[in-house]
């Protein structure tokens, strides 16, 4: 029997002061409620393995015998590493860089203390073992649900949507919304004058949502708004993912596939894809190119619908729930039982 333990933690907090602190902003944000609960769990109930969502759940689970297998959705250090290094202030990029040295040194240690250690991308996988030596770690890509989404079967529009659906608590989203509406959809809207930007998520922010205007659509959604996020990816043209930032999941990438909707994103996002430039999605890594890209699959309807038959293919024979339970379940058996 498995437990898991699920991070329900926001990553858009205020920095403020976070050096003068011995450990990691959100190293401190230990929920008493919550850790008497796992504590309560694993003493009533024998499980054969703890399955803990992110490092930041680490902290709440109490010392115990059961095999834990942490599960990493992104190298959180690198993620705010990439947000330290733009900031203009020197003071507060000083300060941060302090709080980024100590959230690697904690993320490294859970690593170690974890009986097992899974991964999303082959490229976080090469940097764990990187950065801990002889680290054994499973490699684990996330993965969709082919059942939810309407798939897309005309690629033709007089009125296109270029789409970018993200949860905006994470900082490498905000940055990417922020490129498609500041540099690269001018450049589609002069080629396109009917095209609109259509950003979609949950809590966008205040400045994301400043920018709203006539040909730029912001759709901040409920957590649970499932149909909103459904209707997007099936209503839009082409899916513009600039990612600029580190991370290990691409699950909004994996959606835009399944739901053969065509996708442009740069090498950083194509990360964990097994995708091949030309073939599934079109790989640009600045906005001119990104701009490009989405210009050509709203101009050929041909080249459109190739690349997203071929999307949908590669994540029914790799990425579908059922294969990652498959991994998922090699994995769990080598973590509990030690073979």
């Amino acid at each position: 029997m498995f437990l898991s333990v699920l991070n329900h933690h926001g990553h858009s907090e205020t920095f403020f002061l976070r050096g003068l602190v011995p450990t990691p902003f959100w190293l401190l944000e230990i929920y008493p409620k919550e850790r008497k609960a796992i504590k309560d769990e694993i003493s009533k109930e024998k499980y054969d393995l703890i399955h803990a969502e992110t490092f930041y759940v680490m902290p709440h689970i109490p010392d115990t015998d059961t095999p834990i297998l942490l599960v990493e959705q992104t190298i959180e250090y690198l993620v705010y590493k990439h947000y330290v290094e733009s900031i203009k202030n020197i003071f507060v990029r000083l300060l941060l860089s302090i709080d980024v040295a100590k959230l690697k040194f904690w993320e490294t240690n859970f690593w170690r203390k974890a009986d097992g250690v899974v991964a999303v991308s082959d490229t976080d996988k090469s940097e764990m073992i990187k950065l801990v030596h002889k680290l054994d770690v499973g490699l684990v890509p996330n993965g969709v649900n082919l059942d939810f989404f309407k798939v897309k079967s005309d690629w033709s529009d007089e009125n296109p949507r270029v789409l970018f659906v993200a949860n905006f608590k994470w900082l490498q989203n905000v940055e990417a919304a922020e490129l498609l509406i500041d540099k690269i959809f001018p450049i589609i809207h002069r080629k396109y004058p009917l095209s609109k930007a259509w950003i979609v998520g949950q809590h966008v922010p205040k400045e994301i949502i400043a920018r709203r205007t006539k040909d730029i659509l912001i759709d901040n959604l409920e957590e649970k708004d499932q149909e909103g996020i459904r209707r997007a990816y099936f209503e839009a043209s082409v899916f513009v993912s600039s990612l600029r930032g580190p991370g290990g999941t691409r699950l909004k990438h994996f959606a835009a596939m399944a739901a053969k909707l065509p996708l442009v994103t740069t090498k950083v996002g194509a990360e964990g894809l097994g995708t091949i430039d030309g073939t599934q999605i079109l790989v640009r890594d600045d906005p001119e190119g990104l701009a490009e890209a989405a210009i050509e699959i709203l101009r050929d309807s041909n080249k459109a619908k190739a690349l997203a038959n071929n999307a949908r293919k590669l994540v029914e024979e790799k990425y579908s729930w059922y294969k990652m339970s498959e991994y998922l379940d090699v994995i769990y058996e080598k973590t509990a039982h030690g073979n």
